[in-house]
């Protein structure tokens, strides 16, 4: 039986559920992030926000805030770049699959590492990330996740 094609995830939506099944990953509980780098519909990397290697996870010694901000973790986009580098991946020319918007230091990276496209779930309040996507004619889409799969998170609520 094969099922109907109306039925079918979009490749947006495909890629955008497995960077939610990647943030599920995050070893910061203030926000479960994920990022999918795929250039030609294949997956070059995936990335979850957390500490780096070796050091101890926010999961078992708490958050070292910053102005608000937990600084022990890396974001998702900054280690879906980094496993890119580590494994020798060319990620330019790819798109980014984040489950929210990136923050303006996560979208220099993503500018400078040739990412084209970023699609995002869940809104971040940050304008200069948004007019530096502009400035570098980085196409930027927000799909909200409102698949019937999803019973747990709502973007615009995190």
């Amino acid at each position: 039986m094969s099922i109907p094609p109306d039925a079918r995830p979009t490749w947006d939506e495909y890629f955008m559920d497995i960077a939610f099944a990647v943030a599920e990953r995050s070893t910061c509980d203030r926000a479960h992030v994920g990022a999918v780098l795929v250039r030609d519909r294949r997956i070059l990397t995936t990335g979850y926000n957390g500490a780096p290697a070796g050091l101890p996870h926010c999961d078992d010694v708490g958050h070292l805030m910053v102005d608000g901000h937990c600084v022990r973790t890396l974001h998702a986009e900054q280690n879906a770049i980094i496993q890119a580098a580590l494994h020798g991946v060319s990620i330019s020319g790819a798109a980014a699959y984040v489950t929210h918007h990136p923050c303006l230091t996560c979208a220099k990276m993503l500018i400078n590492a040739g990412i084209k496209r970023v699609v995002y779930a869940g809104n971040y309040p940050d304008d200069y990330s948004r007019q530096f996507f502009d400035l570098a004619q980085v196409e930027l889409l927000h799909l909200p996740r409102v698949r019937a799969a999803d019973s747990v998170y709502r973007p615009d609520t995190a």
